[in-house]
């Protein structure tokens, strides 16, 4: 599949680095600070598409030399080389990119291994929620020399979202469910968002309840039809599919919307309440989530963002 997130490649995997891990990642970043105090890395791999939106967003998109087979935004990356996906990097085309560094989401004793056999230098960065958004913003920057760029983005971040947080707050919170994935062609073995996600916070900045959000449940619950249709949501997100870019979600976007439509007794059905989201800003948890946020907000208050006060 084609997400970093909302995929079965990342719902399996932990939604934040062990605190043992978190720790060797920075102590490393700060060891890459120094080493390329003097020389900054000029060639980067990125092996995921919220790393590449970072480096592109940090203002390193002219070192980046090699991109995930995901990465599609911003357009420059179309041009890059693919060097497999962040479960599955190519070692043999990484290298044939002689990178200075190497960005991953999740390393392996064999990846590692071979990258310090070719002496080639890696990070390893966090994903799975908005906090690690901003880790993973930070680490970026300071391996790549420009530590000082980090701060000025996440404050840019975290204002937008404030901005869009303060709209929500005197409307109304609609109860809405965020399907990221489900069998093709039917709404069986659904994937949704539950609590402590990614999604799921940006779901509250934009004014909605999660039906979801309770405590015990998976990150990524598996839910059957039987329990939307007992939820009874006011708003259905559905960002399923196994398209790779957002012009062939949109193309498939009719048939998703048809199968909801099969479903009269659901409210948000009834009500035209059921959008299909296609922007893959929605997709990929990175630099870009005042931007999700703003989708959420008009999905689930109107274009206008005149939802029923509060």
């Amino acid at each position: 599949m084609r997400l970093t997130f909302g995929s079965l490649e990342h719902n399996s995997y932990p939604s934040a680095l062990s605190r043992r891990r978190f720790l060797q990642t920075v102590a490393f970043a700060t060891l890459a600070t120094r080493l390329f105090a003097q020389q900054r890395p000029r060639r980067i791999v990125s092996t995921a598409p919220s790393i590449t939106e970072a480096l592109f967003a940090l203002g390193l998109g002219d070192e980046v030399v090699g991109v995930s087979r995901f990465c599609d935004f911003p357009a420059a990356v179309q041009r890059l080389p693919r060097v497999g996906s962040y479960l599955a990097p190519d070692v043999e085309a990484i290298a044939r990119l002689t990178p200075d560094l190497v960005i991953l989401q999740r390393v392996s004793s064999e990846l590692t291994g071979r990258l310090h056999a070719l002496h080639i230098a890696f990070i390893e960065v966090p994903h799975g929620t908005l906090s690690d958004v901003y880790t993973g913003i930070t680490l970026i920057a300071r391996a790549a020399g420009v530590p000082e760029r980090a701060n000025l983005l996440i404050d840019r971040i975290r204002h937008d979202l404030a901005a869009i947080q303060e709209k929500a707050q005197v409307l109304s919170s609609p109860r809405a469910l965020v399907i990221v994935n489900h069998r093709p062609g039917m709404l069986a073995d659904l994937t949704a968002v539950g609590p402590e996600s990614y999604l799921q916070e940006l779901l509250k900045v934009a004014g909605g309840t999660n039906v979801l959000a309770t405590p015990g449940l998976p990150i990524y619950p598996r839910i059957s039809l039987e329990t939307v249709l007992r939820d009874d949501p006011e708003v259905i997100l559905d960002l399923s599919g196994q398209q790779e870019s957002e012009e062939e979600r949109q193309a498939a976007s009719v048939q998703v919307l048809a199968l909801w439509r099969q479903n009269p007794q659901l409210g948000a059905v009834r009500n035209g309440r059921v959008i299909v989201g296609t922007s893959n800003a929605l997709l990929v948890p990175g630099p870009r989530a005042a931007e999700a946020a703003q989708l959420l907000f008009d999905y689930i208050h109107g274009a206008s963002g005149k939802g029923r006060p509060r």
